[in-house]
């Protein structure tokens, strides 16, 4: 007996519009979670799931740097290798799979500008880096670099 889920869609690239209880009906159809995802959350947000992988890997782009600062404290250098390594492995996992839709340079551009501005962030409120004007000046033309390259 086929597993059957009414509420939720998948993308097929054929018909944007079956429900999952039909694809499990078919026993030689074969979907990934990416795929059901895909449609189900682009029918509510308006970024799809590429989107948002890209989004969390960037934030996860962060971990990576961060662990390594950690990494400097006595107590924390295994959990801060352990850290960076988890980061560094789920961050390019989430850029490989959002590279399917999204082109290579918005891409990169978007998920390397989420690392240095989050990492930059966290260095001036949380590890005391220099907090000046000029440095937030070049947050900002990042930030508007990847603005540019996206409407582009």
């Amino acid at each position: 007996m086929p597993i059957r889920l009414v509420l939720i869609c998948y993308n097929d690239n054929a018909s944007h519009n079956r429900c999952l209880n039909q694809a499990w009906e078919k026993s030689s159809t074969h979907y990934s979670i990416f795929d059901i995802l895909t449609f189900s959350i682009s029918t509510y947000f308006p970024l799809n799931i590429y989107w948002l992988s890209l989004l969390l890997a960037g934030c996860l782009e962060i971990g990576w740097p961060l662990g390594l600062k950690l990494a400097d404290l006595p107590n924390m250098k295994i959990w801060g290798i352990v850290l960076a390594l988890i980061s560094m492995t789920l961050s390019g996992l989430l850029l490989w799979f959002s590279l399917k839709e999204i082109p290579i340079g918005t891409a990169y551009a978007v998920w390397t500008s989420i690392g240095a501005v989050g990492t930059f962030t966290i260095g001036v409120l949380v590890f005391g880096d220099p907090n000046i004007p000029l440095r937030w000046l070049g947050v900002a033309f990042i930030l508007l670099g990847v603005i540019l390259l996206k409407m582009g």
